[in-house]
């Protein structure tokens, strides 16, 4: 009979560790998971030093003025393109200008491109918009002072034309970081759900092998008794 329950306390002891190691495991690599993606979205959310974007991001809802600085001229873009889309117009280049030296480009002009609103007749629309840039004088202009130091010399805000009410023109790099957040975001909801699903389903799984396991002991003791009282 010593044997027999030995036998069966040594079973049910390996099926617990073996349901310890396999819970510790499964929450160690849904912990891994949530942090990489945790961390993926955060990269994405906090801008970095050096992102040509960071400076338009912290800035967009300010309008432009003379001497405001930016670090790129793709920062420049970007804030002037976000500020037309909430002021309601949008926007063109006027001008570069290429450093002789190097060949890099060393100031910028952005402008209105002016009232294109007519889209039903395509000739009028044409005249229309090409009236409209000779009169207006809506723009910015940026200089490079230095690398990474790009200043606003010249703001114009007055339209010839009237602007439209909230046109939904954003920067495509915000767009992708927004897509690529959402993304991460509805990805680790899912692994959330599928590893509280795995843990419930491997709780029940070794709930039935514990029953299994107490079963066994069960025949292995009655038996263990009969060969004693058959002795």
């Amino acid at each position: 009979m010593f044997s027999f329950s030995t036998t069966a306390c040594r079973s049910r002891t390996q099926g617990d560790i073996a349901w310890n190691n396999i819970q510790q495991e499964i929450s160690m690599d849904a912990d891994k998971q949530q942090m990489l993606l945790e961390n993926d979205i955060e990269k994405l959310e906090v801008p970095v030093h050096g992102d040509h974007l960071s400076l338009c991001e912290a800035d967009k809802n300010q309008e432009p003025y003379e001497g405001m600085l930016f670090d790129s001229e793709e920062a420049v873009r970007a804030f002037y393109d976000d500020y037309a889309g909430r002021v309601g117009f949008v926007t063109r280049v006027l001008s570069s200008r290429k450093s002789e030296r190097d060949g890099t480009i060393i100031s910028c002009g952005l402008g209105c491109r002016g009232d294109s609103e007519n889209h039903n007749n395509q000739s009028v629309m044409v005249q229309k918009k090409n009236k409209s840039r000779e009169g207006c004088m809506a723009m910015i202009l940026v200089k490079r002072e230095k690398p990474g130091n790009w200043v606003v010399r010249k703001f114009v805000r007055e339209h010839n034309h009237p602007l439209r009410v909230s046109i939904s023109k954003r920067h495509p790099a915000f767009d992708e970081k927004d897509k690529r957040i959402q993304e991460l975001t509805a990805e680790l909801r899912v692994k959330k759900r599928l590893s509280a699903a795995y843990r419930e389903q491997l709780l029940a799984i070794m709930k039935d092998v514990d029953g299994h396991n107490e079963h066994i002991s069960t025949k292995v003791e009655g038996k263990g008794k009969v060969w004693l009282t058959c002795t």
